[in-house]
């Protein structure tokens, strides 16, 4: 005989019926419920996506992705040893600091870019992804890649140090050397490799900088007198010019310049390549040469590529470079005029930025930034 169980109470071993646990107010536990087909298909689904990501995370992409890279102070040291040197002249020291800016890149030969790189990138807001193709000539290794950005940087130091040296009314005389001609121009027919320019229209030229602004003087596609110097002898001869991008006379021949510096200026960056920081360079190499301190206690971040006529050039990555700047305590920034239309829209909080499309433009704008004067200078718009 079975004795009534009291409310609550577990019944003994001998009850027929099933022993439930009472909850507050009667409530019971709800009983487990039964695995359907619908279940299994979700649980499976979500292990093979968890397995897709987990291989698709860890295959290359073909991106590219670029970020900020570090910046450097071109009036301050590396490791002890000071970025610029300067021997034949006297130098002086300066309050503030100029900023070269470099873009750190993810992928190409040699690296890798996978799913979650790409994602992080996206939705960053400051880095970039770009189909590496774009970015890296196909069939380019690693190892081209570090020589091509490390001529890069050799040529764009030597331009950077002619340009100001003339900016700062050196003469800086140069054999115009011809490395090759272009096929199809003018020249083709008329100047040969190692011929040595020395005169354009019976004016003499022993500058590049002197060469392009005679250039600049000619109308593209007229006939020049070319003078030039070849196996010891003066040669004229003639020669149609064609157009460049910028609507200017193009002479249509590769020049290799040798200079005979007056001063003599080493610079020395490790694992930086590339030719953008020319126009930083540039404006150290200025400011050490001048007694004035230009940059007065102003972190001053800037871009660009220089050439040999003081030109200042286009880069890529200038919103990385931007964001960069201010990390590293920058509130101004020389841009290129000719990347402006990257710039709008996309200046961080706390800095400005100065277009330049000349380094006596930029080094204007540096003078009057160290002075306090810069809220007149031009801006991208």
């Amino acid at each position: 005989m079975t004795l009534p169980t009291e409310p609550g109470a577990q019944r003994g071993p001998d009850a027929t019926s099933t022993p439930v646990a009472l909850l507050p107010d009667g409530l019971r536990e709800p009983e487990a419920a039964p695995i359907t087909p619908r279940a299994i298909t979700a649980s499976v689904a979500t292990v093979l996506t968890t397995l897709l990501l987990a291989v698709a995370a860890a295959l290359p992409l073909p991106y590219a992705v670029s970020m900020p890279g570090p910046t450097r102070d071109t009036l301050g040291a590396q490791d002890g040893t000071p970025l610029i040197s300067i021997d034949g002249e006297r130098t002086y020291e300066s309050t503030g600091r100029l900023l070269l800016t470099t873009v750190k890149v993810a992928g190409g030969p040699g690296g890798f870019v996978g799913l979650f790189d790409v994602v992080r990138a996206w939705w960053s807001g400051v880095e970039a992804v770009s189909p590496v193709e774009l970015v890296f000539p196909p069939e380019e290794t690693r190892e081209q890649a570090e020589e091509r950005n490390a001529a890069a940087m050799v040529s764009s130091q030597e331009n950077a140090t002619v340009a100001a040296l003339e900016e700062l009314g050196h003469e800086v005389p140069t054999r115009l050397v011809v490395a090759g001609v272009m096929p199809g121009s003018g020249a083709e027919e008329s100047i040969e490799t190692d011929d040595v320019v020395v005169a354009v229209e019976g004016t003499d030229v022993d500058a590049f900088s002197e060469l392009s602004r005679v250039l600049d003087e000619v109308e593209p596609g007229s006939d020049v007198t070319i003078g030039v110097e070849r196996a010891g002898e003066r040669v004229d001869v003639e020669v149609t010019t064609g157009e460049n991008e910028q609507g200017k006379a193009l002479l249509g021949v590769f020049i290799d310049p040798e200079f005979d510096l007056p001063v003599e200026v080493t610079i020395e960056i490790e694992n930086i390549g590339g030719p953008s920081a020319g126009t930083m360079f540039a404006l150290g190499i200025i400011d050490r040469l001048t007694p004035e301190d230009e940059t007065n206690g102003v972190t001053i971040a800037g871009t660009g590529t220089m050439d040999l006529a003081g030109a200042v050039g286009p880069i890529g990555g200038i919103r990385q470079k931007l964001a960069g700047a201010v990390d590293d305590g920058a509130t101004w920034f020389l841009a290129p005029e000719s990347n402006c239309d990257e710039v709008v829209g996309h200046v961080p909080d706390g800095l400005r930025v100065v277009s330049v499309a000349t380094l006596a433009e930029a080094r204007e704008a540096m003078t009057a930034i160290g002075a306090g004067e810069g809220d007149s200078l031009p801006t991208c718009s």
